[in-house]
């Protein structure tokens, strides 16, 4: 089993935590794991992305050119990843931000609307990499539910109303991710 995971969006949207949950996540289930970050000029509101390779075996090396799961967080890193996608892939696309669907037939495109499912159970768009981390899980199965929902616990455990609040975002995430790759 190897999966190569890239997730992008602008610095800010809390794309390098979520690859950190992850990375943890699959670290916890036994899984050998990568996880690497890109800092710069994208924490000043570039296109900033992390990518998290998953596998059964020792990771050769972190470097990833053709992930098999893309999460595109906003339309710069859209257009930057979109053709990146290994065939068979996945493209999750954050609809609250694009209104886009690539013209590639030889991957999986899922649409989840990030940011108002953040908006609608909080009342700020905060949260949306914690909403497209349940959607992750949900449309791929990449790791088991229970390991996402304890990683998320244990990092927000000392603010209980904080941590009340995303866990039904990631809740709310995994099953738009679950119902979007039947509709796709």
């Amino acid at each position: 089993m190897l999966n190569e995971v890239t997730l992008a969006g602008f610095g800010g949207q809390g794309i390098m935590t979520t690859g950190k949950f992850l990375a943890e996540a699959a670290l916890e289930q036994g899984h050998e794991v990568a996880w690497v970050p890109s800092y710069g000029p994208e924490m000043r509101g570039g296109t900033a992305y992390c990518t998290v390779v998953i596998s059964d075996r020792p990771v050769g090396s972190p470097i990833v050119n053709t992930p098999n799961i893309i999460v595109a967080m906003n339309l710069p890193s859209y257009e930057k990843f979109e053709n990146a996608v290994k065939p068979g892939g996945l493209l999750l696309i954050n609809s609250s931000l694009m209104d886009v669907r690539s013209e590639r037939t030889d991957i999986t495109q899922v649409h989840i609307p990030c940011n108002q499912i953040s908006i609608d159970l909080s009342g700020s768009g905060r949260s949306a990499n914690i909403s497209v981390l349940g959607a992750l899980i949900g449309c791929t199965n990449l790791l088991p539910w229970e390991s996402i929902e304890r990683v998320v616990t244990e990092k927000f455990a000392k603010k209980p109303k904080v941590l009340e609040m995303n866990l039904k975002i990631l809740r709310r995430g995994y099953d738009l991710g679950v119902e979007g790759l039947k509709g796709s």
